[in-house]
């Protein structure tokens, strides 16, 4: 006990006390986002415990069907997904769900003032090799009436409207990084307490860095454009760094500066990550940190959705090395 006093003291700040002391923040204040924050970050516990007993049990490996992009599902994509549902449900402050594995949203037949957007469990193919892999949330406010049924403006909305986002890394820390529109603010689990701390206040993003995060395995087919950034970044002897799951390559270049890039393919003609659960929450979080995301054009956060599981192409990471990407034509 004396020992887990020691550790707190010198950590600092719990997850709990900082949305506490900063809940003035949320427009709408009423404590419901605040336990919102709090519902993700109990289940993330949860789900960081199944991760880390993964090759104990049987719940490695595919399940045998497909989710809403028609990729194989695993089974810890399909059980993080049934533990971030009932945390919220229970919770009572989302009315409406949205996840990479369902077709449609779920309605939760509640009060509750706020839309979630979720992807469960980020990086889902590198479970079975025990790479970092993550969950990547977006947190709307409801804009039908309470009491009445869900409607597509609920469901349907602009990146630029949400009010929280962020994401968790299950690596060789477990860590919840997140923002309100006002910076971002990353916590650091300890096992030994069972709670977050402060352990990265006010994340900035470099201006510009020297990683640039692609698969490069599908050059024959990017775009021209695309095709010549990859060769400024390699005649500036920037580094490749690829893990293939998106929260950890995402983190990584947040914490030292970089550009992730997912563009369109001859097989992914508009994209392949979601635009409501991957795309717009950590673009919230890069502009936060003084970052940008775009799909080479347009800025991500300026998007209008037309379905719950649209494709974009990603461009995010450090400003200036996005602004280049972005000059380059083909």
């Amino acid at each position: 006990m004396i020992e887990a006093s020691r550790i707190a003291q010198s950590i600092g700040f719990t997850l709990d006390r900082f949305i506490k002391n900063n809940q003035d923040q949320f427009q709408f204040a009423t404590g419901e986002l605040s336990q919102l924050l709090r519902d993700i970050a109990l289940a993330s516990k949860v789900v960081k415990r199944e991760v880390n007993k993964a090759g104990l049990i049987d719940i490695m490996g595919p399940i045998g069907s497909s989710n809403s992009g028609g990729e194989s599902q695993q089974k810890l994509d399909v059980l993080a997904n049934i533990r971030f549902t009932r945390a919220l449900s229970k919770g009572g402050e989302v009315c409406a769900l949205i996840s990479e594995e369902t077709e449609s949203f779920v309605d939760l037949n509640n009060e509750g003032k706020y839309v979630i957007a979720i992807d469960p469990l980020d990086g889902s193919s590198n479970i079975d090799v025990n790479v970092s892999i993550g969950t990547i949330f977006s947190i709307y406010r409801r804009k039908s009436s309470v009491g009445k049924a869900i409607a597509e403006e609920d469901i349907l909305q602009k990146g630029s409207e949400q009010v929280a986002a962020g994401y968790v890394l299950y690596g060789s820390s477990t860590m919840l990084v997140y923002t309100t529109g006002h910076g971002v603010n990353g916590f650091t689990y300890e096992p030994t307490l069972g709670e977050y701390f402060l352990s990265h206040p006010d994340m900035k993003i470099p201006r510009q860095g020297k990683i640039y995060s692609i698969n490069e395995g599908q050059s024959n087919h990017f775009p021209k454009s695309i095709e010549l950034y990859v060769k400024y970044c390699k005649d500036n002897n920037y580094s490749a760094r690829y893990i293939g799951s998106l929260v950890a390559d995402f983190h990584r270049n947040l914490l030292k500066g970089g550009i992730y890039i997912y563009p369109q393919t001859l097989e992914h003609t508009t994209g392949k990550l979601r635009l409501m659960y991957e795309c717009n929450a950590l673009a919230f979080v890069i502009e936060q940190a003084g970052g940008k995301a775009s799909d080479g054009q347009n800025r991500i956060l300026d998007i209008t959705p037309k379905s719950l599981h649209q494709r974009t192409p990603f461009l995010v990471g450090s400003i200036e090395m996005v602004e280049k990407a972005e000059e380059i034509r083909g």
